[in-house]
């Protein structure tokens, strides 16, 4: 099992929670809430408004998000469904646990108590440069204060 850090659609309450719940894409079991422990600029971009983590570390916020733990067969899902490796790059950043409720092996359950887990994130190296400029986030919220709700993929032109 691997893990995995999602900031955006794919958190509990947002559009594309229903792909974590799936077992027909794989498994994926939520460990907990966390926070990069570096900052990244997270901003809602494009006419769809998706949000990004720009991988620009130490500019931004440190953004909040969820832990899972995900099967081979999710991975290679969210891999596909990123857009992996052109529109989102999947590399390990570490992440502070700010809430766990994992049940795994000792050493899982020692690398939470510490704070500080290592997990796979869906950041991107490939956007446009004015991206930089757009205003950045901490967390990301659909329907949150922005106004800026995310477009379904069956929704879009």
């Amino acid at each position: 099992m691997a893990r995995v850090f999602v900031y955006g659609t794919l958190k509990k309450g947002q559009p594309n929670y229903k792909h974590m719940i799936n077992t027909a894409k794989g498994l994926a079991k939520f460990q907990g809430r966390g926070r990069t422990v570096e900052k990244y600029p997270l901003v809602i971009a494009g006419k769809y408004n998706i949000p990004y983590m720009l991988n620009i570390p130490g500019t931004g916020h440190h953004v909040a998000g969820e832990i899972y733990s995900v099967d081979d067969q999710m991975l290679q899902f969210l891999d596909e469904f990123e857009g992996c490796p052109d529109m989102y790059q999947r590399t390990l950043m570490r992440i502070e646990v700010v809430e766990w409720e994992g049940k795994g092996g000792v050493g899982e359950a020692r690398a939470a108590a510490e704070g500080v887990i290592e997990c796979f994130v869906y950041s991107t190296t490939t956007y446009p440069p004015e991206w930089v400029g757009l205003p950045y986030h901490d967390s990301y919220d659909s329907s949150g204060k922005h106004g800026l709700s995310y477009v379904l993929r069956e929704s879009r032109d």
